[in-house]
């Protein structure tokens, strides 16, 4: 594969979190992958100031950094622990210099069954940490999940809802993620791409696979890319229809790819990317 192959590729932490941060960063350098999605818990293990100055001197592009979030909770104290928690992962983000912090908005609360009431919460929190956001040169990306996580983890699940809450805020502050595992099953999707990319709001695109059956605890289902139902390419022309140029995050959840070698994960994984979206 060629550099230019993979000018586009970023590979996110989590597809081989086996790796440690300096296995990580030594792989993208010697397989020439130029862009890294990271995430905020083994940025913290490794050290937020250490973990800039790895990928900063190895010439790395972090693309994004995952997740903040969780927004829904009733109980004052715990809001106001969730917004802290935010304005660090802001904080960090603007550290590690990325620009995009993707957001996991958060599921009911234990006994609840208001998802209307649920959403509005994650605007108010928005309305908060969007200025803090933009004076820190980070926009806030939220990204919608598939249904079957709206009870425990995100009840924003369709681009079009993720929109609906982020219009309310200026493009550089709030947008939203397009992720493919979440968004493939949705006929309305591609049109609210096209919402998304008249706005400026697509902040990033990420790939993962539908593969079924999927496992027990569904988290760890993403596929790796190829191997399921989704066409990386027609969903790669929707989001380029709607003006994005920008790196295309390779996120992955998946317990057989963790067992493996990271190094040969990491490989196989920008060799599928060429395959399916060149």
């Amino acid at each position: 594969m060629s550099t230019a192959e993979l000018e586009r590729f970023s590979i996110n932490q989590m597809t081989v979190k086996q790796l440690s941060m300096p296995e990580l960063v030594d792989a993208c350098v010697q397989s020439g992958v130029g862009n890294v999605g990271l995430w905020r818990e083994p940025v913290q293990s490794y050290g937020l100031e250490a973990t800039a100055k790895l990928v900063r001197d190895a010439g790395l592009t972090v693309t994004t950094l995952c997740r903040g979030g969780f927004f829904t909770a009733i109980d004052p104290r715990e809001r106001a622990e969730a917004l802290a928690d935010n304005r660090r992962a802001i904080d960090e983000a603007a550290t590690l210099g990325t620009d995009t912090l993707v957001l996991v908005s958060g599921g009911l609360p234990a006994g609840s069954k208001d998802l209307h009431g649920a959403r509005e919460r994650i605007a108010d929190a928005l309305a908060e940490l969007g200025p803090y956001a933009e004076r820190h040169g980070v926009r806030l990306a939220i990204e919608p999940l598939h249904p079957m996580y709206a009870s425990d983890r995100c009840v924003v699940s369709t681009l079009a809802q993720a929109l609906d809450l982020a219009e309310r805020f200026p493009a550089n502050q709030v947008g939203v993620t397009v992720d493919t595992y979440h968004i493939w099953w949705d006929d309305t999707a591609p049109a609210q791409i096209a919402r998304a990319g008249a706005g400026g709001r697509i902040h990033t695109f990420q790939l993962a696979d539908w593969t079924t059956p999927l496992p027990q605890g569904v988290l760890t289902g993403r596929g790796q890319i190829g191997d399921g139902s989704i066409d990386m390419r027609q969903w790669q022309r929707h989001v380029e229809a709607a003006g994005y140029t920008g790196a295309i995050e390779v996120e992955l959840f998946n317990d057989g790819l963790w067992a493996r070698d990271g190094r040969e994960v990491l490989a196989e994984t920008a060799a599928r990317f060429v395959e399916h979206t060149l």
